[in-house]
């Protein structure tokens, strides 16, 4: 019987490889991105190095008195790879306080050629890649350090997420697919991938999946209900608009709005499922008495102090990222509740309430489902064993 059962999940197995060969490699890996309607960010733009400073001292522009510099750079790319040109920075606009440059520093410049034909460098921004891949290090080293072969699977699930997100909700978004449809078959794939990696085939895993795809079922729906009934269009963000006049593919906003509003409750859903799957977990390893009414009662506790937690960090990270707007529009003495009532703060309010009350549904949701089957997937009989221990670190299998 058991070879059978191992010759059935086989067959399985490869059949779904043979469909994913035909039909998910073209539909997932050959979506070319679109040309755009204008000159993409980054063009016209070069590395170059300060080789010398001409000039230096302060300027007044307008009420403002600030430091300038005379930069001579040699690019060190493009056409001109090689060539010097100088470079003003704060001569004549005004730029933020406390930025000195020094010979040898490496900035990015942006070349245009004047109508008499003279190529000219401005200062465009600087080269920050050096100092994100030291960060970028130091991050995955604390996380290797502190997780161990948990971190490094953590980090390999992060990549399959960019990978997913890079690699097909974008291009197909951008080819005029369904913006809200791409984002839940993508959501779904990288968080399946990325929790069965980072914690393993076992029962607390697939507890966190399957409350996982619910909640981003419900957080969906959730999601539209709420765009329909405050009759948003996606037009708040300026970054949705300038993608409406560079893409030659006429692109949904709305759906737009409500796919990042999926994607979005990703990252904190993921946290709070996987947290509540493990109390569950070792509630039941911790005494195997408990019946189900119990084990649920003592869990809910934990979820409880954890959303309560979660919902204001979410809260609090989607009012720091609107501060600048909060501080404008309280500088000139306006109303919050006609504030309101602006497309383009109407939509982080959805977005914090929808992504909260998704947050408050996954706490009862997956722990019903981890106490499900940790007290009664037994009952599965000879297919218990597929299923895997109740967690990472071993466990038992009845």
């Amino acid at each position: 019987m058991k070879k059978f059962h191992i010759l059935l999940i086989f067959s399985i197995l490869i059949l779904l490889l043979a469909a994913f060969a035909i039909w998910g490699v073209p539909y997932f890996f050959e979506t070319p991105l679109p040309e755009a309607m204008s000159s993409p960010l980054g063009t016209g733009t070069a590395k170059a190095e300060v080789t010398a400073i001409l000039e230096e001292g302060e300027i007044t522009l307008g009420d403002t008195t600030q430091t300038y510099q005379l930069l001579r750079v040699r690019l060190l790319e493009g056409e001109f790879a090689g060539v010097p040109f100088d470079v003003d920075y704060g001569k004549r606009q005004i730029h933020p306080p406390g930025i000195r440059f020094d010979v040898g520093d490496v900035i990015l410049v942006s070349l245009s050629q004047g109508p008499n034909g003279v190529v000219n460098a401005y200062f465009a921004d600087y080269v920050r890649t050096p100092a994100l891949g030291w960060l970028a290090l130091a991050f995955a080293l604390a996380i290797v350090v502190t997780g161990k072969w948990k971190g490094l699977r953590s980090l390999l699930g992060m990549a399959f997420s960019l990978f997913v997100i890079i690699g097909y909700i974008i291009p197909h978004i951008l080819n005029g697919e369904d913006p809200v449809r791409v984002s839940i078959i993508g959501s779904v794939i990288l968080l399946t991938v990325t929790l069965y990696l980072t914690y393993g085939w076992t029962l607390k895993t697939h507890a966190s999946t399957i409350g996982m795809i619910l909640i981003l079922v419900l957080t969906g729906t959730l999601a539209w209900f709420a765009i329909q009934l405050t009759r948003l269009n996606g037009t708040g963000d300026e970054e949705a608009l300038f993608l409406m006049q560079m893409s030659q593919v006429t692109i949904n906003l709305r759906g737009l709005m409500l796919g990042g509003m999926i994607i979005g409750a990703l990252g904190v859903l993921d946290d709070l499922v996987t947290t509540q799957s493990s109390a569950v977990f070792e509630l039941h390893a911790t005494d195997e008495s408990l019946g189900f009414r119990e084990l649920v009662s003592r869990a809910m506790r934990i979820g409880q102090d954890h959303v309560a937690a979660t919902v204001n960090t979410l809260v609090l990270a989607y009012a720091g990222a609107s501060l600048p707007t909060l501080l404008m529009f309280s500088l000139n003495r306006g109303d919050y509740l006609t504030l309101l009532n602006f497309e383009f703060i109407a939509e982080e309010v959805v977005r914090t309430l929808v992504g909260s009350l998704g947050l408050i549904a996954a706490v009862p949701l997956t722990t019903v489902i981890a106490a499900a089957l940790a007290l009664y997937s037994h009952r599965l009989g000879e297919w218990r064993h597929w299923l895997g221990p109740e967690n990472a670190g071993g466990g038992h299998v009845h």
